[in-house]
């Protein structure tokens, strides 16, 4: 206690802060959390905007394979 009956109230302000460690965890948690929305977001927005992807163009050879699985002799043979 000092001279006029009061404790020393200056010792305990480490007390009163935030835990470091608390810190670092939301800091990391909020950027993860926003990285994930945010790739979200543009997946959403890309599947609306941009146009469907073209499909790669049958070969000669697997288009003949096809036909003969179907019974239809290939055009020339």
């Amino acid at each position: 206690m000092d001279r006029d009956g009061t404790k020393n109230v200056g010792n305990n302000v480490e007390d009163k802060g935030f835990n470091p460690g608390l810190i670092v965890l939301l800091v990391i948690g909020g950027l993860v959390l926003t990285f994930l929305i945010g790739n979200y977001v543009l997946y959403v927005y890309a599947q609306k905007t941009l146009p469907p992807k073209k499909k790669k163009p049958i070969s000669k050879k697997k288009m003949k394979k096809e036909r003969l699985k179907q019974g239809v002799a290939a055009p020339g043979e």
